[in-house]
């Protein structure tokens, strides 16, 4: 049992002054005041007085088993370690492959999810890669959903992008219809997750497929919409019509540079135009890659995306764009659980995911994280490492 003291509580909206206990792996009770009584000796207590709790952060789109190799197989990006996520904030995961597809495969991505599951977190998978049809585990993407519990929807599917397979309005309802059918009969989200290129008419393709199919919008989740002026402008409009919104946090000089909108200030501008806080989120695309192609679409240049990104964006929304805290954290807590159906995350409350993460109000430095109930982080320090790290409890 764990029990938090005197913590200024985000669930993600403030709820003020409070004690948190955690047993097991969920969070039995909140009140002003807990007093454990005769179970003090079995109890892990964490003075929380000054510090700000908030639900353990949720990113949707990341590379656990590595990404990249556009430049050859030299530049694959290794896979994520326990630590790059706890060290984030970062508590549930969906996996994704990216470009490569084929030397990065279904059977590596759910080991790897199998692995950070076992390792303390809680990670799902995408099933498919860029390309269309994608290429399942089971071959079918409706028993993908059905009988491999990580799987929780299809991605990422590449549009609007050279590097994809050109997909149709004809294929993309298939996949989009199959996703459904599959999300419905296992009682999960089925959303579609699609990569958004440099090419304009990629979230008028997907709103096409909606009128056209009856298929909501809110059946697709397409990320890196703060990618250029253009595509933000058009995810602005989407967005507003119904659509949900998500801005990639990992980036370099260079994209900057070129016209990507830095995460924090298309928040702020969504926000300002009337886009619902509740449709709009952060993800990280950690550990892809991030290459710089030349006007010729040859690659001149590549880094790595960073899951800390997701905090260090919600920092730059507060401080930077003006958006209050506790608006921010929700495109990193609430809002990617409601798109996901992940009842248990997002929030904090009796009965729910005791992932917990407890940071420092003035700098919003993380002190403490709480995975599945088991302490990962504390004082700043990895408490728990992954099998291979050296901080291995």
């Amino acid at each position: 049992m764990i029990l938090l003291r005197q913590v200024q509580l985000y669930n993600p909206l403030p709820q003020g002054l409070q004690d948190v206990l955690v047993a097991g792996d969920q969070v039995v009770a909140i009140q002003d005041k807990i007093d454990p009584g005769s179970l003090l000796n079995s109890v892990h207590v964490i003075h929380g007085e000054g510090r700000w709790l908030v639900p353990g952060f949720i990113d949707t789109h990341l590379h656990i088993t590595g990404g990249g190799g556009e430049g050859g197989p030299q530049t694959r990006t290794p896979e994520i370690m326990l630590t790059d996520l706890t060290t984030a904030g970062v508590t549930t995961v969906v996996g994704c492959l990216g470009t490569d597809g084929f030397t990065r495969t279904m059977g590596n991505l759910l080991a790897k999810a199998a692995a950070l599951t076992q390792e303390g977190l809680t990670a799902y998978a995408w099933t498919g890669s860029y390309q269309v049809p994608p290429r399942t585990f089971t071959g079918s993407i409706e028993e993908d959903l059905l009988y491999l519990t990580p799987v929780i929807g299809v991605g990422e599917i590449a549009m609007a992008d050279h590097r994809s397979s050109q997909p149709t309005v004809e294929e993309i309802k298939k996949l989009a219809a199959s996703a459904r059918v599959g999300g419905m009969l296992a009682g999960k989200a089925g959303v579609v997750n699609i990569h958004l290129g440099d090419i304009p008419g990629g979230l008028a393709l997907l709103q096409q497929v909606c009128q056209e199919t009856g298929i909501p919008l809110s059946q697709f989740l397409p990320t890196h919409q703060n990618r250029n002026t253009y595509i933000f402008e058009e995810a602005m409009a989407y967005g507003l019509a119904g659509g949900w919104m998500d801005f990639t946090t990992s980036t370099v000089p260079q994209s900057i540079e070129a016209g990507e909108i830095p995460a924090h200030q298309a928040l702020a501008k969504a926000l300002e135009v009337g886009v619902p806080i509740e449709r709009l989120s952060f993800s990280s695309d950690a550990q892809g890659s991030l290459p710089n192609f030349d006007e010729k679409g040859q690659l001149v240049g590549l880094d790595v995306g960073k899951a800390d990104s997701l905090l260090e964006s919600i920092r730059s929304a507060v401080n930077l764009s003006g958006v209050p805290f506790h608006v921010a954290l929700q495109t990193i807590t609430s809002t990617p659980a409601r798109l996901l159906k992940l009842t248990s995350k997002g929030s904090i409350g009796v009965g729910l995911a005791a992932d917990l993460v407890m940071l420092q109000p003035e700098t919003l430095d993380i002190d403490t994280v709480i995975s599945r109930g088991q302490v990962m982080l504390e004082n700043g320090t990895p408490i728990i490492g992954g099998t291979f790290e050296e901080c291995k409890k």
